[in-house]
């Protein structure tokens, strides 16, 4: 068995091993060094990650279990100080390991402009988990703003991320055009404009000065004058090979590594691959040929035949709703002609660049559905004069079936590249299908085509459903109603990031097809706009459900039920009293609910106001028993009356009740604190459980009780009553801001996943910033319904039968 070091545990590494594990299963004995605490990731992926649409286990790759039951030694967190080729070993912070065959996989490093402070804190580039992180956090303070100082696709990625976590911010860029390598003038103008429709300011020909601050960046000065206050600047500026190992070790470089086709160095021993290396005068940023590296070298290591090969290669942009392509070489030359499409009204562009009756290039902006097709015309060099006159309509076109979407994907030859990345063609997953993978997860399984940067799966899908013909259904995320047809985490992402602070913006900017929405998704967008604008806008009493409107939970005979708010399920005499007076006066059934308080039901419409009044008077507020917001706090008796109590959790539960009562949420939210490990309030079932212990309060989440049952999670272990409150509120006003409407805290949790929400809030900052956020919401809407219904009494007339469906 051949041992076999390898130095960077990133994507091309990582690929290059599972063609190794292919290929000679048992062969060799492999040790990973890594400089990163951690194993190989999806890079591509960070920026969905930043934006808070994907998590990070989510984006991992290789994870623990893969390693160990590859058999794969990891050294992770420990760097490579020396290699020494005479010996044959690889020196690392912690050990000697000796190799037969040595591979250089250590990618690049961001290359950080030397301008004066640089090197401030919170000054960040966007390569790594950890940069993803600091981003993460400044984006979590209110208010705060970023500098991006790069217009590149990696630059706008981060900007467009840090714009959706809520931050102001600027981009600089220094060309006279956004992704000047990758578009044309006219496609940049596009991009910077739907960029800035999304609230990002872009400015071009950008000379960044200096970077100041006291103690960390406050502040980009401009060669102008300009000066960008800001909480954090992202260097995405371009990267440069991380080759110093190699070069102490005499291996032969240029800019980078140099290899031979086989991805050999200059030492027969020793191999390199990805953003480190360099081959005929070439360096790689993008994954494909990274890929195409990894097999090669897995096939010479294995004694096959294979040879690296320079190609073509696309750009896409991961930034939703920005939809660019971007292929071949695009500039103005002698010789060159220019089929040019425009479509103002619906911001498409289209330009092909043809030389010697070949396309040479091409770039489009809005309507991006037909790039792969030009993309193998360009690669294949094929003569394009006998399709000349209709070729910027593309293959569907060409096809004769220009009203079926999938004729454009039907016309494409079996050498057609639909993945990119990963190098897939149609004809390869074709015949996976025709293998029996007929579904997304198992196309990714069995060819990887869509598995990377993800911009090819609707390409993938369509491939699917002319294969399958009629026995496929094409999957597609449904949308909030029948009104338009976002989902509803786009509408809370553009809400957000076109900062739209009204309905009539919603209707209007989003595209909806009804006037003012329906019974569906005004409520949605109602919560929607409340939790992201709780200053700026107002709630809109009209687009609540019915019991909600009517501030009581209507019953099958059309009558209420009226439920006051008993803090902790405590209660008293005066109170009691009142109750009964109600009841009495109103002729109303009366109910212990599970929740520890008192219902009365088979009230009158028109009796509710004056119900209200009554207890209002005995100083009885709404339970909001209807409500999609805190319902009750079920207490125990803790340790003032019981003798097992550890912790008095009567008056924690009212505490957290009286912090919590009158906030919305996407769903109802239920609370419960046990004075012990007994249980006896119930805890663990709850969407928020604390179980009081003798060292202090463990807090647990995402517990179901209803049509579904499910155990609570734990979310942290405190000392203090001071800190579940702080934990508690952090945790539901992370709920209000990230959750789809109507899902329940158990199915919010489910869908990000709870270690991203343990690691969220395990920072003090963050948990301060939620909680700061969560009381700004609270001063404006934590009043009583049932005192504003009873103050306007005199002018009071039966609310209006209402056209929205109760959701309980």
């Amino acid at each position: 068995m051949q041992k076999l070091v390898i130095i960077g545990a990133g994507m091309a590494s990582g690929r290059a091993i599972e063609h190794l594990l292919e290929a000679a299963p048992g062969a060799f004995d492999i040790t990973l060094f890594n400089a990163e605490p951690r194993g190989n990731y999806n890079r591509i992926m960070l920026s969905p990650v930043l934006s808070g649409e994907k998590t990070y286990e989510e984006i991992v790759t290789h994870d623990a279990d893969w390693y160990e039951a590859n058999g794969v030694t990891c050294r992770f967190g420990e760097k490579v100080v020396e290699v020494d080729r005479a010996r044959k070993v690889v020196v690392g912070e912690k050990g000697e390991v000796p190799y037969d065959q040595l591979i250089f996989a250590t990618g690049s490093n961001a290359f950080i402009i030397p301008m004066p402070g640089h090197d401030l804190p919170g000054v960040v580039t966007f390569r790594d988990l950890e940069d993803t992180g600091a981003m993460i956090e400044a984006a979590g303070k209110p208010g705060s703003r970023a500098v991006v100082i790069g217009g590149g696709l990696l630059g706008l990625e981060a900007a467009a991320a840090l714009r959706l976590r809520g931050m102001d911010v600027t981009v600089l860029h220094i060309a006279t055009h956004l992704m000047e390598r990758q578009l044309d003038p006219a496609a940049g103008y596009l991009l910077k404009k739907d960029l800035e429709r999304r609230g990002i300011n872009v400015i071009l020909e950008a000379q960044s000065k200096e970077i100041v601050g006291n103690g960390r960046a406050e502040q980009v000065n401009l060669a102008d004058g300009t000066e960008l206050p800001c909480d954090i600047v992202v260097m995405a500026v371009g990267i440069r090979p991380a080759v110093s190992l190699a070069q102490e070790c005499g291996l032969a470089c240029g800019r980078a590594i140099e290899v031979d086709a086989q991805m050999r160095t200059s030492d027969p021993s020793v191999f390199a691959l990805g953003e480190c290396v360099e081959f005929e005068g070439n360096l790689f940023g993008l994954v494909a040929p990274l890929y195409d590296q990894a097999k090669v070298l897995a096939a010479t290591l294995t004694g096959g035949e294979a040879t690296f090969a320079m190609r073509e290669l696309s750009t896409k942009l991961k930034v939703t709703g920005c939809d660019l392509f971007s292929a071949g070489d695009f500039a103005e030359g002698e010789g060159r002609e220019d089929i040019v499409f425009r479509d103002p009204a619906r911001g498409v562009y289209k330009r092909l660049v043809i030389e010697n009756d070949t396309l040479v290039g091409a770039v489009m902006y809005g309507d991006t559905a037909d790039g792969n097709w030009f993309f193998g015309l360009i690669k294949d060099g094929e003569d394009i004069s006998d399709i000349r006159e209709t070729l910027i309509f593309g293959p569907g076109f060409l096809g004769g079936d220009t009203a079926d979407p999938l004729s454009a994907v039907a016309a494409l030859p079996p050498e057609a590249e639909i993945c990119g990345c990963n190098g897939v063609c149609k004809g390869d997953i074709v015949a996976a299908i025709d293998g029996g993978a007929t579904d997304l997860g198992a196309l990714r399984a069995t060819t990887k085509a869509s598995a990377s940067c993800g911009t090819c799966t609707g390409l993938v899908e369509q491939v699917l459903a002319v294969t399958l013909g009629d026995g496929f259904q094409m999957p597609t995320a449904q949308p909030i109603c029948g009104c338009c047809d976002l989902t509803h985490e786009d509408v809370r992402r553009l809400i957000k990031s076109q900062e739209l602070k009204s309905q009539e913006a919603v209707w209007q900017e989003l595209g909806w097809k009804t006037l003012n929405g329906c019974h569906v998704c005004r409520p949605a967008v109602n919560y929607y706009l409340l939790a992201d604008w709780p200053i700026e806008y107002q709630d809109d009493p009209q687009s609540r459900f019915v019991n909600e409107r009517n501030h009581a939970n209507i019953q099958k005979d059309g009558t209420y039920s009226v439920m006051p708010r008993m803090w902790g399920g405590m209660t008293d005499a005066a109170e009691l009293r009142a109750i009964a007076d109600a009841a009495e006066k109103y002729g109303a059934a009366v109910k212990v609910t599970g929740g520890q308080r008192i219902d009365l039901l088979g009230i009158t419409k028109e009796d509710l106001p004056h119900i209200w009044r009554d207890l209002n008077e005995a100083g009885m507020v709404s339970g909001h028993a209807y409500s999609k917001g805190l319902r009750t706090v079920k207490t125990c008796v803790g340790s003032d009356w019981c003798r097992f109590g550890t912790q008095d959790s009567t008056g924690l539960g009212i505490k957290l009740e009286k912090l919590l009562w009158g906030s919305w949420t996407p769903h109802k939210v239920k609370l419960g604190v046990s004075g012990c490990p007994r249980n006896c309030a119930e805890a663990t079932c709850k969407d928020v459980g604390i179980v009081c212990v003798d060292s202090g309060y463990q807090i647990s989440v995402a517990g179901a009780a209803g049509m579904e049952v499910k155990e609570t999670e734990p979310l942290a272990t405190v000392k203090t009553e001071d800190e579940v409150l702080e934990w508690t509120v952090a945790f539901i006003q992370l709920y209000r801001e990230g959750a789809k409407y109507l899902d329940r805290p158990y199915k919010w949790v489910a869908k990000v996943g709870l270690n991203w929400i343990v690691e969220h809030l395990s920072d003090a900052d963050t948990r301060r910033a939620l909680n700061a956020r969560f009381e700004l919401s609270q001063s404006v809407y934590r009043t009583d319904p049932w005192a504003a219904e009873v103050a306007k009494s005199e002018r009071y007339t039966p609310l209006a039968d209402l056209t929205l469906e109760a959701a309980e």
